[in-house]
């Protein structure tokens, strides 16, 4: 769904996000007599005003192209999937022709900055690579774009060639709305079908600080026709970090200029460091890894994840692993579960870059793998893997904090199996090819325990180009509080709890608190019907015991909330226990609430404005009795505000009109803004 706002409206709105320090000091750095525009820092695309102590603390300020001085062509907003602009971030991006350009002012001091673009894949897949020019001042460094870890095409699990047939004929295609295979005559996409993944990112080290107000200029290159550059990221990174009294890589033989396999050396390291009591550390360098690291009992630390970056290529096994990989990569893996896992693992300060541009779910090439009990993992940089951290427990105790996890195949983070009082707080993920963060309770069977006690807690996940930002399949007690999470872009919402995935049932409480979304759910291709910013989904069994508090839902392409069950089990299972309270709905394309489901919830205090469609639509399980939906809204008072047609609660609404309109045309909302 293209937006019709204007650019010049969200870039007004935007403008709000520069802090009265940061303008007031790059515009004082700026040389007299120079018409500088001041910088527009934001935060998912957001006035960083609209989500304070929401999602991740981060070291670096995030700039949008589209607020930036171009010569180039601005594209979006859109929100459509398998287009360039619904995967940039805000939905918008500047598309660059050779010799064009994109300039940033710097909003403060800065030697680091990161590139997030995309440029065209190669005619028959595998992806091209180009220069990108980059002046700062009178200096110019040249940053290399690939787009050979962007780009799947086709249905799951997708393919690089973007000239290849369909890879299920024989299921159901939406686009036809028929099953190809039996079809006369055979129904056949056109190619590429169905684009996705169109984003990657480069982070270059500067040779200098440069100041508050000094300008980065992006210019395309030749090499390719077109550049789109969607954003920069920019940081005072500052020196590395030394460790002297530690096991160093280096002295047992890891190679720092990347030139020779280190993994030899990391295990000597790990055995000595273990011997004599000491970390591991792994200096300022590119360290070359094309396996898994077993780590167990063991600190390894780097210089910092700008200074120490731990590669590998993805490798071909000669004959399939007995857990069914048909590839190895750079990982740091604990032991497995069945072994009773690792037990005190602590990795900080760090790059694992690998090279993974297929996705294959059978293949362990994730940077972090197996399970692990009082453990941590922080402060590192994750890129090109098939999954940032795949956890498979049981395991418990484990915290992961401050890490930036990008450009996955796959999810970013999963607490997949048993996995008990765990934490993951303040990590940054962007671009991940599934889920951002995960919490998976599979049951294989009944024979697992569940998951439990976890939480997620003050994260930011930006762009998944398939599936849910933050999303819950199961478990017993688990919390999702204080997050950010902006602009999904197919088959999913920004936050999910789903009983599906063979997951253990929910049990106890499953807590939303304080979480901010923006952008948020998609049109679901097969249903063609919009998803919530939160979706609930029972297809596998009755959900009960989930409460919304303090969440705020800006700007949702269709249902602020959308609570279902799959057709086909309509009439088994049901949602109770079900509460909203202290919730905030800035702008829906449709709905505030969608119940397409038996049972009820409950509202309070839940203020919405903007809202696009009337407040509940409300379908129940579609038997449509006389005695009114299946699905039942308790008004426990303070609901306010509405939109195109009057208040979002009504009193005709309550308590279970049946309001049915199965696809309501979508009314965009004006941009976010500050609440009175």
């Amino acid at each position: 769904m293209t937006r019709t706002r204007t650019l010049v409206a969200a870039a007004a709105a935007a403008s709000l996000a520069v802090g009265m320090a940061v303008t007031a000091q790059a515009a004082a750095a700026a040389p007299p007599g120079w018409n500088t525009p001041p910088p527009v820092v934001t935060r998912a695309a957001l006035d960083p005003a609209l989500v304070a102590g929401r999602g991740a603390d981060v070291a670096f300020l995030e700039q949008e192209a589209e607020n930036a001085v171009t010569d180039g062509t601005v594209i979006g907003p859109g929100r459509e999937a398998y287009t360039i602009e619904a995967e940039a971030s805000g939905r918008s991006a500047v598309r660059l022709t050779p010799g064009q350009y994109v300039e940033f002012t710097l909003p403060a001091a800065t030697d680091a900055l990161t590139v997030r673009y995309s440029i065209p894949d190669a005619p028959n897949g595998g992806g091209l690579t180009a220069p990108l020019t980059v002046q700062t001042g009178p200096h110019t460094n040249t940053m290399q774009l690939t787009s050979q870890y962007a780009y799947l095409y086709n249905q799951y699990p997708f393919t690089n060639d973007p000239n290849a047939g369909l890879l299920h004929p024989d299921w159901w295609v939406a686009e036809c709305a028929c099953v190809p295979a039996a079809t006369t005559p055979a129904f056949e996409p056109t190619a590429p079908f169905r684009p996705m993944k169109f984003y990657d990112e480069q982070r270059l080290l500067l040779h200098k600080t440069y100041k508050a107000g000094d300008k980065v200029r992006l210019i395309a290159s030749a090499d390719v026709p077109w550049t789109v550059i969607d954003l920069i990221d920019t940081e005072l990174v500052g020196k590395p970090v030394v460790v002297k009294k530690a096991a160093n890589v280096v002295d047992f033989g890891a190679d720092p200029t990347g030139r020779r396999d280190s993994a030899d050396a990391f295990d000597a390291a790990i055995a000595a460091a273990k011997q004599r009591g000491q970390i591991v550390y792994v200096p300022k360098g590119d360290f070359r890894v094309e396996r898994h690291i077993l780590v167990d009992d063991v600190t390894i630390q780097g210089a910092g994840n700008w200074h120490t970056t731990v590669f590998g290529s993805e490798v071909a096994l000669a004959e399939p692993a007995p857990d069914g990989s048909t590839h190895t990569g750079v990982g740091f893996y604990g032991k497995d579960a069945a072994d009773g896992g690792s037990t005190d693992v602590h990795l900080s300060g760090f790059s694992i870059v690998g090279d993974v541009r297929e996705r294959i779910d059978t293949d362990q090439v994730n940077a972090i793998g197996g399970a692990f009990h009082d453990s941590s993992f922080s402060d590192l940089y994750i890129q090109h893997t098939k999954v940032g951290m795949w956890f498979d427990g049981p395991m418990s105790n484990v915290t992961v904090e401050r890490n930036i996890i990008v450009d996955q195949i796959a999810d970013a983070l999963n607490f997949h199996i048993g996995v008990t009082d765990s934490v993951a707080r303040h990590n940054f993920v962007r671009n991940s090819g599934d889920d951002g963060l995960a919490m998976w309770a599979e049951a294989k069977g009944g024979t697992t325990p569940t998951n439990a006690r976890n939480t997620f807690e003050r994260n930011t996940v930006q762009t998944p180009n398939l599936a849910n930002g933050i999303a819950i399949y199961g478990g017993t007690d688990n919390t999702v509080a204080g997050n950010l999470v902006a602009d999904t872009i197919r088959e999913g919402s920004a936050l999910h709890a789903g009983s599906r995935f063979g997951a253990h049932p929910f049990a106890g409480a499953l807590t939303f608190r304080d979480n901010t979304t923006v952008r948020a759910g998609t049109r679901e291709l097969n249903w063609n019907i919009g998803l919530g910013s939160l979706w609930v989904y029972a297809l596998e069994g009755s959900i009960s015991g989930i409460h919304v508090t303090g969440d705020h839902y800006l700007d949702s392409t269709y249902n602020a909330i959308m609570l279902v069950s799959e057709w086909g089990v309509k009439d088994l299972y049901s949602m109770t226990d079900v509460s909203f309270a202290d919730v905030r709905v800035d702008g829906t394309g449709t709905s505030v609430l969608s119940a397409r489901v038996k049972g009820g919830a409950s509202f309070q205090n839940v203020d919405a404005r903007n809202v696009g469609a009337v407040g509940i639509n409300n379908c129940g399980s579609f038997g449509f009795p006389p005695t009114g939906s299946e699905f039942s809204v308790a008004d426990l008072g303070g609901n306010d505000g509405g939109g195109t047609t009057g208040p979002w609660m009504a009193s005709w609404e309550l308590p279970n009109t049946i309001t049915c309109d199965d696809r309501p045309p979508v009314v965009a909302p004006p941009a976010p803004a500050p609440w009175p």
